[in-house]
């Protein structure tokens, strides 16, 4: 993956953890739809997908590729605890 994407990546998954606030209010006003840790990953993990996406078309001009999405899985597979952890 592109190392300029990769920090974006990395500054957005900072950011996450760092405004986790901001998703828990999220989860409470959606509670009635469900209020469990994996509802809270999903929207965090959500917020980090578009971002790379986002990030994809802004750096490279372009959507990525099936395989820099696999990198961008497995990047995310790596970072799961700490997202994990914050609730």
């Amino acid at each position: 993956m592109d190392e300029t994407l990769l920090k974006k990546i990395d500054q957005k998954i900072q950011e996450t953890i760092s405004n986790k606030d901001e998703i828990k209010q999220l989860i409470k006003s959606l509670s009635s739809i469900d209020d469990s840790k994996s509802f809270a990953l999903g929207i965090a993990v959500g917020r980090i997908y578009n971002s790379f996406y986002y990030q994809s078309k802004r750096i490279l001009n372009r959507e990525p590729t099936k395989d820099e999405f696999e990198e961008f899985l497995k990047f995310i597979q790596k970072k799961k605890s700490d997202l994990e952890n914050l609730w």
